[in-house]
């Protein structure tokens, strides 16, 4: 059976490269390029001649795309900050040579989540399952603008080797990422909630907190656990501000 590496890019020069370098063994790499303003196109033709650019759909559609372009019988997709290791290639080769079950849609991969140069094992950031190897005709991506869903046909089980994802570098690239995922938070969670007042936005904001800190065993964590459970109040915090001001300007217009 084969199999192909999909990952889908905006402006990852400091990424790409070892993304693709950790895939290079699949039997297709296919990058989706968002019209990235920095080298990330340029060196992901070092890697691979199918790489895409067009305008940015949405996570569920840019990742449809990509699935579209593959010619093999699985994908794999990987996220530009993810890393594939020597235990996940060894794992999947094994399991596709052996032939997965018929009824099988596809695989949950756990991740090891790096804040500030640190793995995260508390907080609820492991074993932070990902479906991400699938058969490509086993579905599609939702158009979710956050937290994209792959909509699978067939039964999932969990493989044991992880990704390596280096989620948040520096605490600078964390403030700049939670900045924009608000944004998309706060248009997804008007979907569902018309009314948001000043108790809604403290109760979750110090809920959120309170939650990743003891009850998902942040603490374990030490310094870096407390960062990363501030940093989910906060961004639960934006993300309601953000959505409740919204509700405002429309109310007043």
């Amino acid at each position: 059976m084969t199999i192909a590496a999909v990952i889908i890019t905006k402006d990852e020069e400091q990424n790409i490269a070892d993304c693709l370098a950790s895939v290079r063994w699949a039997d297709e790499l296919i990058v989706v390029d968002a019209e990235s303003r920095d080298r990330t196109v340029e060196l992901a033709k070092g890697y691979t001649a199918k790489v895409f650019v067009r305008a940015w759909p949405g996570y569920g559609p840019q990742k449809n795309f990509g699935i579209d372009q593959a010619e093999s019988d699985w994908i794999l997709v990987v996220d530009a900050d993810e890393r594939v290791t020597d235990e996940l290639r060894q794992e999947i080769h094994a399991l596709l040579a052996a032939g997965p079950p018929a009824d099988i849609g596809g695989y949950e991969i756990p991740r090891r989540n790096y804040f500030y140069g640190k793995w995260i094992q508390g907080g609820g950031l492991y074993p932070d399952h990902q479906l991400r190897l699938f058969r490509r005709t086993s579905g599609r991506y939702d158009d979710a603008r956050l937290h994209e869903n792959f909509v699978l046909q067939g039964r999932r089980e969990r493989l044991r080797a992880p990704f390596i994802h280096h989620s948040m570098p520096t605490v600078h690239h964390h403030i700049r990422k939670m900045m924009r995922y608000t944004t998309l938070g706060a248009d997804e969670k008007l979907k569902r909630v018309t009314h948001i007042n000043g108790w809604t936005i403290a109760t979750h904001h110090i809920g959120t907190i309170l939650k990743t800190l003891f009850t998902r065993g942040g603490y374990r964590d030490g310094v870096h656990g407390l960062v990363v459970a501030m940093f989910a109040g906060l961004h639960t915090f934006v993300k309601y501000a953000k959505a409740w001001e919204r509700l405002n300007a429309n109310r007043e217009r």
